[in-house]
């Protein structure tokens, strides 16, 4: 079972692919899109080229739990994906995933302008990692 995280932004959204096993991220990559019409034909078209099985969005709370605009333009944007895909659409806590994203990428050495580039995919494969992570010590096989 292939599974699809999404790191969703503004302009940038961050993709990270499961392998086919669903244990481990394979694929990573940044769509640029300024409208979550465009973003969610664009994620859609890498769901159906790499036979994704299941979207797993980022959702943003607010680090005391609640529910802020950004996490409200989400829930939009996972209604357009089902509607869009067909496909089954888990929203899935991010809380400081752009953070460790961030700091991974200083960690490696990579400059700011090259941290822009790639933190939305690094996002993107955090939040795959905690979401089969998850799914690994919660669903019995």
């Amino acid at each position: 079972m292939r599974i699809m995280a999404i790191d969703y932004g503004d302009a940038h959204t961050g993709i990270a692919i499961s392998d086919p096993t669903g244990f481990l991220t394979g694929f990573t990559t940044v769509i640029t899109a300024y409208r979550p019409d465009v973003a969610a034909e664009r994620v859609t078209a890498l769901a159906r080229e790499h036979g994704v099985d299941e979207l797993v969005l980022g959702y943003p709370r607010n680090m005391d739990g609640s529910i802020g605009w950004h996490a409200k333009e989400t829930e939009d944007f996972a209604q357009l994906l089902r509607t869009a895909s067909g496909l089954p659409v888990v929203l899935w806590d991010e809380r400081r995933t752009t953070i460790d994203a961030h700091q991974i990428l200083f960690n490696a050495g990579k400059n700011a302008k090259k941290r822009k580039k790639l933190v939305d995919a690094v996002a993107a494969s955090l939040i795959l990692e905690g979401y089969l992570t998850f799914r690994k010590n919660h669903h019995s096989t």
